[in-house]
C-alpha cells in the first residue's frame, strides 16, 4: 500500500469534529470517469499534480454538497497508485447518507472508464492492502466490510450502485474482495508465526573480551544500518578508537548489541516521538521506519495492547 496522508482540514466534516467507535469499512467509488486523485484531493502536495479547477472535496462544501470520506485511491500525477487519508480514521464521515456514517470508515476508489483492466488490478489490490490494514487497526475482520451497495441493501447507506457496477466487469465482487483481505490478514499472522526468535546475546554487558578470536566488533551509526558500517575489528580498543573518531557512531557485537559509548547506549536503542492529534502507528512507523507495516515493532516496544494512541504519548521508536 502507498499510503499518504492530506487531512481535509477546511471540509465542513472535519469541522464538525464528531467521532466514532469503527465497526466497519464502506468501500465506495466515485462514480466518475475521471482516475486522477488530484480531482479530489488538494491542494497539491507535490505528488498528487495541480486542479486547475480546484474543485477538490478540502473546501466546506464540496460543489454546494455535505460530502467527505476518509481516503481516496487513485492516481498520483506520475501515474501511479496511492491512497490518500483525508480525514482521521476514527472521525465521522459524510459518505454512506444513512447510520452506517456513525460506525464505519468510508473511501472512495477512483473510477476511470470502467474498461481499463490493468487499472482495476492495482486500486483493486490497493482497497484490500487498505482494508487489511484497517481491520488490524480497529480488530476488524473481512465481514466487517460491505460496499454502498449493500449498505443500501442493510438499510445503512442512501440508494448507490457502487461498487457491484464496476468490479464484475472485471470478474470480481464484493464476495472476492472479503476472500482477498481475508486471505492477507492470515499470510500476515503467519509470518508472525514462522519469524524466528532474536538470538540472546552470546556475552553480557561489561564481560566484552578485548581481543576476540572470532567474530568483530562493528563500527556503525545503528545495528540495522549496515550501510554506515566503517570499520569491523577483534580488538575492542580499535573499535572504541574509530567510534571516538566519528561521533554518531557506536561499536556493536556479533550479536548487535550496543557497548559503546555505553552513555549513548539508551538513544541507539529508540528514539522517541510525541503523539499529536491525528497520528496512527502507521503514519509513525512509515516517518521513522519508512515502512508503516513495521508498526508492530512499536507496540511491541511500548508494550501496547492495542493500536490506540492519544495526543501527547511519548513513543519509543526503534532504530
Amino acid at each position: 500500500m502507498n499510503l499518504h496522508k492530506l487531512i481535509f482540514t477546511e471540509n465542513a466534516c472535519y469541522k464538525a469534529g464528531k467521532k466514532i467507535t469503527v465497526k466497519g469499512i464502506m468501500v465506495h467509488s466515485t462514480g466518475a470517469n475521471n482516475p486522477n486523485l488530484r480531482r479530489y484531493v488538494g491542494p497539491d502536495d507535490g505528488l498528487l499534480g495541480e486542479n486547475q479547477y480546484n474543485n477538490h472535496w478540502n473546501t466546506y462544501h464540496p460543489g454546494g454538497r455535505e460530502v467527505c470520506v476518509h481516503g481516496f485511491i487513485g492516481k498520483l500525477k506520475d501515474g501511479t497508485i496511492a491512497t490518500y487519508q483525508t480525514l482521521p480514521w476514527d472521525h465521522r464521515g459524510w459518505h454512506a447518507g444513512g447510520s452506517a456514517n456513525n460506525t464505519h470508515i468510508g473511501f472512495e476508489i477512483c473510477e476511470d472508464g470502467l474498461a481499463d483492466t490493468t487499472y482495476f488490478k492495482k486500486v483493486y489490490q490497493e482497497a484490500v492492502e487498505l482494508c487489511a490494514y484497517l481491520c488490524k487497526l480497529y480488530g476488524l475482520t473481512e465481514k466487517n466490510i460491505i460496499c454502498h451497495s449493500e449498505g443500501y441493501r442493510q438499510g445503512v447507506a442512501s440508494n448507490h450502485g457502487d461498487v457491484m457496477h464496476w468490479f464484475p466487469k472485471h470478474g470480481k465482487s464484493m464476495d472476492t474482495f472479503r476472500e482477498a483481505v481475508k486471505a492477507l490478514l492470515s499470510a500476515e499472522e503467519k509470518e508472525k508465526e514462522v519469524a524466528p526468535a532474536k538470538p540472546e546475546p552470546s556475552v553480557k554487558p561489561d564481560t566484552y573480551p578485548e581481543k576476540l578470536t572470532e567474530g568483530y566488533y562493528r563500527v556503525r551509526k545503528s545495528w540495522k544500518d549496515s550501510k554506515s558500517q566503517i570499520g569491523a575489528y577483534r580488538i575492542l580498543a580499535n573499535a572504541k578508537n574509530a567510534a571516538d573518531k566519528n561521533p554518531g557512531y557506536f561499536v556493536f557485537t556479533n550479536d548487535g548489541v550496543s557497548i559503546y559509548p555505553a552513555e549513548q547506549k539508551v538513544e541507539e536503542t529508540y528514539r522517541v516521538h510525541t503523539v499529536v492529534k491525528g497520528d496512527t502507528l502507521w503514519d509513525i512507523a512509515k516517518k521513522y521506519l519508512g515502512n508503516g507495516s513495521r508498526y508492530p515493532e512499536i507496540k511491541e516496544l511500548n508494550g501496547l495492547k492495542s493500536n490506540t494512541i492519544y495526543s501527547g504519548w511519548k513513543l519509543k521508536i526503534p532504530n
